[in-house]
């Protein structure tokens, strides 16, 4: 089942590599956190994407959050959190790419186990992706969903960056 406003986020965790290789600038040392304990007392916006590095979310999503991100936090936002079934180690390379710093936590669930928790996953192996997430916007208080916003296919609306500063 699909979370809904008004339930709190599952139990679960995402990880993420905020640390770089001096030799060779690859991502190192990923770090699993609970999504209840970062969550709890906050205000996030998460935003979640089908794949790092795909043209949308590449072109349009994740730059559309790294704009508007000062904003956002402007209006009470603790963090901003990209997620994306993919592992840590693309998920911050993507992030260094797009030049994030400490604006978007980019959140990996490479085996998209928190995903389905949140009854979020769309099965794209007949494309040879997998199982990915659909496009995704929420906002979430001190752990209780308050907006979600979820494309179906080849939309982009109820998601992106100006929609969730609108929802704030």
């Amino acid at each position: 089942m699909t979370i809904e406003v008004g339930q709190r986020l599952p139990a679960g965790n995402l990880t993420e590599c905020n640390e770089f290789s001096p030799e060779n600038g690859c991502p190192t040392n990923p770090q699993s956190h609970d999504v209840i304990a970062l969550s709890q007392g906050k205000k996030i916006v998460i935003f979640g994407v089908p794949g790092a590095y795909t043209p949308l979310c590449s072109a349009q999503h994740l730059p559309g959050y790294i704009a508007l991100a000062d904003q956002i936090h402007a209006k009470g936002v603790d963090d901003i959190w990209c997620v994306s079934v993919n592992d840590a180690f693309v998920m911050a390379a993507w992030g260094k790419d797009n030049n994030v710093s400490d604006t978007i936590r980019m959140m990996a669930d490479g085996s998209a186990e928190y995903i389905k928790a949140l009854g979020l996953e769309r099965d794209l192996t007949a494309n040879g992706m997998g199982v990915r997430c659909f496009r995704f916007g929420m906002i979430v208080d001190d752990g209780v969903v308050t907006y979600l916003g979820v494309e179906g296919s080849g939309e982009f609306g109820v998601s992106k960056a100006e929609t969730l500063l609108e929802q704030l």
